[in-house]
């Protein structure tokens, strides 16, 4: 793919990466705070694999802290690696957010808290930010 492409391919995940959190805002401002929450956890994803795109390379998976580890160019990877902490924290949102076997005795609705949901907009805001700053 030419550089171009890339860059257009990039912008692509990355405006989708921020319409997510802004529909994760709507979710939490519902009370939908799992829904909030694996939100901030699909966006903080596709800025993270907006960069992979930018770079010319190929993401795969859906592990936020996973795609910073494994991303190629070891003086972006350094960068992202400020992200690690906010990675792992949004990567256990993924499954549990979403089906009732992912938390014993509950529902994901009942699990989840504003807090919660707040805590992980700010963890997907920061990944958004990072990504943006080094794709512009």
């Amino acid at each position: 793919m030419s550089l171009e492409k890339n860059a257009q391919q990039a912008a692509r995940w990355l405006e989708q990466a921020q319409r997510d959190l802004k529909t994760a805002q709507g979710s939490r401002a519902m009370g939908s705070h799992e829904w909030a929450c694996f939100q901030s956890q699909q966006a903080a994803e596709k800025a993270v694999k907006a960069l992979w795109y930018f770079h010319s390379f190929d993401p795969w998976g859906h592990s936020v802290l996973k795609l910073i580890q494994d991303f190629p160019d070891q003086s972006v990877a350094s960068t992202l690696g400020k992200l690690k902490n906010q990675a792992a924290r949004l990567d256990k949102l993924y499954i549990p957010t979403r089906y009732p076997n992912g938390l014993p005795d509950l529902v994901p609705g009942d699990a989840y808290t504003s807090a919660e949901a707040a805590q992980a907009m700010k963890a997907a805001k920061q990944v958004i930010d990072l990504v943006a700053s080094l794709i512009q």
